[in-house]
């Protein structure tokens, strides 16, 4: 798993964008190319100026997320179970994993898809999940688009503050970059059952 973590960084660093799309895309069919570490790499790149632009380094890794969810999505859609019982094992994608997917779909439905952004090892592969479970695409890619682009954008950002010193905090970015997220993600869902509570009409009594 480190090996491959150190090959997609030096994709990252010799390929530039192209490096970057293809670690991003990769990383939504259950690779594990670690990219809670990945992005903010990215970020420190572009503040050395080996990536050029700090937008177009948030649009490749946000493009390379919806490209890896689309085949994620076709490959669980025209595979199905029986395709991930069989070569699931190899990317750690396992018959217990598949089920806390879809037990997160069953709880927020395709709301579930937003979470998933945020989750280790989940999201990865919800893209996959969905595909099986046949979700709406348009439902897919709102919410696809919208945790990727806020996961993709702060540890892209955090990265760029850090700049050359990233590689000191490292190990630190593994361990606390999704419960940093996590954080954000609990803000954003309590902001909508706050603003969906204000929005429903008062009844007289």
């Amino acid at each position: 798993m480190e090996h491959l973590q150190q090959a997609i960084l030096w994709l990252v660093d010799t390929y530039g964008y192209v490096g970057l799309f293809v670690a991003l895309a990769l990383g939504n069919m259950a690779v594990p190319v670690g990219t809670e570490i990945v992005l903010p790499v990215a970020g420190a790149l572009t503040a050395t100026g080996h990536l050029s632009n700090l937008g177009l380094t948030i649009a490749v890794a946000l493009a390379g997320e919806l490209a890896g969810g689309s085949v994620g999505y076709a490959i669980g859609r025209f595979g199905g179970v029986p395709l991930i019982e069989r070569y699931g094992k190899y990317v750690h994608f396992t018959h217990d994993r598949l089920l806390v997917v879809h037990r997160f779909f069953e709880r927020w439905g395709t709301f579930a898809i937003f979470v998933c952004r945020f989750l280790p090892v989940l999201r990865g592969v919800v893209a996959i999940a969905a595909g099986i479970a046949e979700m709406n695409l348009a439902h897919f890619y709102l919410w696809t688009f919208l945790g990727s682009l806020i996961f993709c954008g702060l540890l892209i950002l955090l990265g760029n503050a850090l700049g050359a010193h990233v590689s000191a905090v490292l190990p630190l970015l593994h361990q606390w970059a999704y419960l940093i997220l996590g954080f954000v993600v609990v803000a954003v869902i309590a902001g909508i059952v706050v603003m969906r509570a204000r929005s429903r009409p008062i009844r007289a009594r």
